[in-house]
C-alpha cells in the first residue's frame, strides 16, 4: 500500500521482473551466494538491485522489504536449483 508520499507504482509484466532477476542474480549475486548458501532462497528487487537472503522463502521477502517497503516486483530464486519449490516425484538436480 502506498502512503500520501509516494504513488503506488506500476507492476511489470512477469516475464519482464523473471528476465530483470535472473540478470541481477547472474551477474550481482550468483558469485556471491553459490559456494554457502545452496538451497536458501533469494528475494530480489529488479527495480533497485537490493536482495536478501534466507533459508526460508518468506523470510527472504520479509528482509527484502524490512529494507525496501516499496519493492513491488520481486523475483525470487532458490540457490543451486532450476526451480523454486517442486511438487512429488524426484527432486530436480543441483545446477552445475
Amino acid at each position: 500500500m502506498a502512503n500520501a508520499k509516494t504513488p503506488a507504482r506500476e507492476r511489470r509484466p512477469k516475464e519482464e521482473t523473471t528476465r530483470l532477476g535472473r540478470e541481477i542474480y547472474e551477474r550481482d549475486v550468483r558469485a556471491q551466494v553459490e559456494a554457502d548458501h545452496h538451497g536458501e532462497y533469494v528475494a530480489i528487487d529488479v527495480e533497485t538491485g537490493e536482495w536478501a537472503l534466507s533459508e526460508d522463502v518468506f523470510a527472504a521477502v520479509e528482509r527484502l522489504r524490512a529494507q525496501h517497503p516499496d519493492a513491488v516486483d520481486v523475483y525470487l530464486l532458490r540457490v543451486g536449483h532450476q526451480v523454486l519449490h517442486h511438487f512429488g516425484g524426484r527432486p530436480w538436480r543441483r545446477i552445475e
